[in-house]
């Protein structure tokens, strides 16, 4: 395999992390955009082979870190105690945490892109996972038209703290619940079963009222090509419950930061 097609191969996992890194699209895309250029003057950043994967973050991080303004931990503004304290987790912290419990790499491979040693990887996720799981919890709507994925979800969410308002399995039921229990965060399908949309559900939802949105799907990469406004938080299937936990955390934690035009997705 090419250069190209191995970058090609792992961009829309680069793009959905960036993105859960920055809460934007249009700032997340920047930063691969910067990334790729990077590659293209410089094609040995790769590194050695067996790892793209993990030499395309590791550059991504080189840049990321590059700015002064990153290493700021004030993302959110402090109107709250729970603000405030995820205010003063460290970037270095998302990042690990985000590597490790959203993209799946293992301790070692964050250990490489973040270049710190492992103790210190460990000690990160375990200092992201209880400040983001612990300080922001809201109200729950599921939109899931399968009944045991939507039970692992209601599980999942409220282990985390959060309480689950509803589920719903069509267009209609989700719009019925939102609009009477204004949810805090919605996890959305975007395919149901009855041939509705999640997708129409939740664009119909952000008409009324802000929240931030989770999609769920099995095929991401449909959703995570760059031509058009995207999903800024997405959990593909099957999915595991750290990677539900650290999306959840995210979406939540840059929910004031969204904007209405960055969260609506064409259906």
């Amino acid at each position: 395999m090419s250069s190209a097609q191995m970058v090609a191969h792992h961009l829309p996992y680069l793009r959905r992390y960036a993105r859960a890194l920055t809460g934007s699209q249009t700032s997340g895309d920047a930063y691969v955009a910067a990334t790729l250029e990077a590659m293209i003057k410089e094609p040995s950043i790769l590194g050695e082979a067996g790892k793209p994967k993990v030499a395309l973050f590791r550059c991504f991080t080189a840049i990321w870190n590059s700015l002064p303004v990153n290493g700021a931990s004030d993302l959110v503004e402090p109107d709250t105690p729970a603000e405030r304290r995820l205010g003063q987790l460290t970037p270095q912290a998302r990042q690990a945490f985000l590597l490790v419990s959203l993209e799946g790499f293992s301790e070692e491979d964050a250990s490489e892109i973040l270049d710190i040693d492992l103790a210190r990887v460990r000690s990160l996720v375990e200092e992201a996972g209880r400040e983001l799981a612990a300080e922001i919890a809201t109200d729950v709507l599921i939109i899931e038209d399968e009944t045991f994925i939507a039970l692992d979800l209601e599980g999942l969410v409220e282990s985390l703290g959060h309480h689950v308002v509803g589920i719903a399995r069509t267009h209609g039921e989700a719009v019925q619940i939102a609009q009477k229990k204004r949810p805090g965060l919605i996890l959305a399908d975007i395919q149901l079963a009855d041939g509705s949309s999640g997708l129409d559900a939740v664009n119909e939802l952000l008409d009324t009222f802000e929240v931030p949105v989770i999609f769920i799907t099995a095929y991401p990469e449909r959703f995570l090509t760059g031509q058009r406004p995207e999903p800024a938080f997405l959990i593909a299937k099957p999915f595991q419950p750290a990677t539900v936990s650290a999306v959840v955390s995210q979406a939540l934690f840059f929910e004031r930061n969204a904007t209405r035009r960055e969260r609506r997705i064409p259906a």
